[in-house]
């Protein structure tokens, strides 16, 4: 199979060490040697700086990496092409040109995985397993806090001009750390209405919103807040629910998941297997890429997943700045 890997800053090189490691792939490269990182890991590799000569290749897949603002520069002729996607998250920074790419995919016939690799955490699912079993009754309200340092992130490029902080390049904590406006609506379903607030982040000195919160109604009544953030020190990622017959909680740093049933008044706890990393849960995505390219397999996270999830993203900074709920 031949791979065309799009952007290389480090989400990009990590897909192309874990596409490398199966070692049945031919890759490719299409770059514009804008990203910051050492070159030494890509030699060997054909490079093209000409997306119409590296999509003249004819690769089978194409792996868009590159920054957000970007995505569809790449996605759109790739799908016109009938050449299939793992598209990184979000679809884009904003909706324009979103149903250009919703055409050429349909009629194409392009399959599509989009890439919130948290789908594939072993206890999130676990998670996601207990709502399903109504081992909390209804779910009543949820609590998401994650914030990490930016500072932190890249330590060789200055975090200042990196994509995560820069707005042209679809850049913010709300865009760049998007994962749980998909992981509650796979878990809960459709959002009814969401609201949001987002400042600058205290020192860092950037142009993008550092710190948001924003709350979600769900269609089916259950209500819950999302805290992001590029300032906090440690880093956390946590998710609570709470339901009418107990809760459960949920802690990305530790990897476990934790169950209490007001009926016995016990906890039961998940824990990741022996051995769990975070590069799992991308070498889960790319095994399930591959399949639902070879074996026509459905898609984890369809385009229409993608696309939803950015739009909660979107209506969360269009209710920062206009003040107002937003209904969906």
């Amino acid at each position: 199979m031949k791979i065309l890997i799009a952007g290389l800053g480090s989400i990009g090189r990590r897909h192309l060490r874990n596409l490398a490691a199966e070692g049945s792939h031919e890759l490719l490269l299409y770059r514009t040697h804008h990203a910051t990182m050492p070159e030494a890991d890509l030699a060997g590799y054909p490079v093209y700086t000409d997306l119409t000569r590296a999509l003249d290749q004819k690769p089978d897949a194409v792996v868009i990496s590159n920054p957000t603002a970007l995505h569809l520069d790449v996605a759109i002729p790739a799908a016109e092409r009938g050449i299939h996607l793992l598209l990184e998250k979000p679809v884009s920074h904003s909706l324009d040109q979103v149903a250009d790419l919703q055409r050429a995919v349909v009629e194409n016939k392009v399959r599509v995985l989009v890439g919130f690799q948290y789908r594939f955490h072993p206890t999130l699912n676990k998670v996601k397993d207990w709502l399903a079993a109504g081992e909390i009754g209804n779910p009543a309200s949820f609590r998401v806090v994650w914030g990490e340092y930016l500072p932190g992130w890249h330590p060789w490029e200055d975090y200042r001009a990196s994509y995560a902080a820069r707005p042209d390049l679809g850049g913010g904590v709300t865009l760049t750390l998007c994962h749980p406006f998909d992981y509650l609506r796979w878990m809960f379903g459709e959002v009814h209405s969401v609201w949001g607030s987002a400042v600058s982040a205290p020192g860092l000195e950037i142009g993008s919103e550092g710190v948001v919160d924003a709350g979600l109604t769900f269609e089916s009544g259950l209500t819950g807040t999302v805290h992001l953030d590029y300032v906090q020190r440690p880093g956390t990622h946590t998710l609570e629910i709470i339901g009418s017959e107990g809760m459960i909680r949920w802690s990305n740093n530790t990897g476990e998941a934790g169950l209490y049933r007001a009926a016995s008044g016990a906890w039961e706890n998940a824990q990741p297997p022996e051995g769990f990393e975070r590069n799992h849960l991308f070498t889960a995505e790319t095994k399930a890429f591959i399949s639902m390219i070879s074996n026509a397999s459905l898609s984890p996270c369809t385009l229409e997943d993608g696309i939803h999830a950015l739009q909660i993203t979107r209506a969360v900074l269009d209710s920062a700045k206009s003040g107002q709920r937003i209904a969906l």
